[in-house]
């Protein structure tokens, strides 16, 4: 992102804004290209929906809905939600439209902006750029690692090396109530404050990710899920990591993950890369099997991810990778007067026809002026025209790389760059 300048109006605190040379849609559309590859069909998602979807999807005691909403109400007086994830939304779009009535599972893929109010610093925005992906209706820990895998295509596909897969299973129905009354039963000997022992009690797991290093040294004993699950779990995570191992992807156990969504169960896990310091996550997610009974829908499973796209530019810059998007045009034309600009505003017109990225000099610029407006654009070739071409019938194509240039037919001109810009 460039430096700001002094302006009459700035964008909202905490809201970062891309330009063409950031990166930013280059690492986007990587990540989503890795998503695509894996048969997920695209979902448009509502930038805004339900209050409640959220509370009674993520969890009412989740920092996101409790502290983290853009929340208001409508002229209607209806209380809506800027959409601070994307699962939930997902979920409810299969359940509406009768998705999961057909084949299974339901493979989705998704990118844009979400929104958390959150104290911004460098990658923690107040609008966050997330990829997402989710696979609605088959509980196979194949599925699990299919996912996992997807996220880590896309980062190796952009060249990022320093980042780690972190794993462990949050357990299923009948391990979690257990597991639950034990951490209670732990956390009731602790001299905890009383808003702590509140979540403790509204939802125990969630003490599991206090920050404080007070609170951390007194949990150094506490139960772990990893060691208390029942058989079925146990043998879900034990394929879930076969399958990793047979895809090649790397991984570390962290029995002490928690998520902050409540949704979560079964697998889980997260990608950190240690180059972006307290903010080292850069994408996570895992499986989720009651979210869609919830919600109102079928008893089916599900299991998904969302990266951070900022985050992972980031990763990028930390790593020294050149994530510049690709040049905006691949052909830029130099005309040199009225008859030679209105030629080349048609033979522009055949180009993009044609598939190729084209723009042109406007406003009368001289010869010198519209070059370093083409060298400015990235293209590869120039076309050059003026009244001695017209003449001719011919264009000059120069290659902006080598300084290279000839004269071409008009007439052959879209097929010549073709082949030059596809050959």
């Amino acid at each position: 992102m460039s430096e700001p300048r002094a302006a009459a109006f700035a964008a909202p605190k905490g809201i970062p804004e891309y330009l063409p040379s950031d990166g930013f849609t280059h690492v986007r559309d990587t990540l989503v290209a890795a998503a695509d590859r894996a048969g997920y069909g695209h979902i448009e998602l509502p930038i805004f929906e339900d209050t409640g979807l959220y509370a009674r999807g993520v969890g009412e005691s989740t920092d996101v809905v409790s502290k983290e909403m853009y929340t208001f109400a409508d002229r209607g007086e209806r209380s809506v939600t800027l959409r601070p994830e994307g699962t939930a939304g997902v979920v409810r779009a299969v359940i509406e439209h009768g998705l999961d009535r057909g084949g299974l599972p339901v493979k989705l893929r998704y990118a844009g902006p979400f929104f958390r109010y959150e104290r911004p610093q460098a990658g923690r925005y107040r609008q966050l750029q997330q990829v997402g992906v989710e696979a609605i209706g088959v509980d196979d820990p194949a599925l699990d690692a299919e996912v996992i895998a997807v996220a880590d295509e896309g980062f190796r596909a952009l060249g990022l090396t320093g980042y780690r897969l972190e794993i462990t299973s949050l357990g299923d129905a009948e391990s979690r109530p257990a597991y639950r009354a034990l951490l209670q039963e732990f956390l009731a000997g602790l001299p905890l404050d009383e808003a702590t022992r509140a979540r403790a009690q509204l939802n125990p797991l969630r003490v599991l990710d206090d920050k404080r290093p007070e609170v951390q040294a007194m949990l150094a004993d506490a139960p772990l899920l990893i060691d208390n699950l029942s058989a079925a779990s146990a043998e879900h995570h034990a394929a879930v990591k076969q399958h990793l191992d047979d895809l090649g992807v790397a991984y570390v156990e962290n029995p002490r993950m928690v998520r902050g969504l409540d949704y979560y169960t079964k697998t889980t896990f997260e990608f950190v890369h240690d180059g972006l310091g307290a903010q080292s996550g850069i994408g996570g997610g895992g499986r989720y099997d009651g979210l869609m009974a919830v919600l109102g829908g079928q008893p089916l499973s599900g299991v998904g991810f969302g990266i951070g796209v900022d985050r992972t530019l980031l990763a990028c810059r930390a790593e020294g990778l050149a994530v510049d998007d690709a040049p905006r045009v691949e052909v830029f034309g130099v005309p040199l007067g009225a008859a030679a600009r209105g030629r080349l505003v048609t033979l522009a017109a055949r180009l993009r026809a044609a598939g190729v990225r084209v723009d042109m000099a406007y406003g009368g610029r001289g010869l010198k002026g519209a070059m370093k407006s083409a060298d400015r654009s990235g293209a590869r070739y120039a076309l050059v025209l003026g009244d001695r071409d017209l003449e001719s019938g011919t264009v000059g194509v120069k290659d902006l790389g080598s300084g290279d240039q000839r004269a071409v037919a008009l007439d052959g001109a879209v097929d010549e760059l073709v082949g030059l810009l596809r050959g």
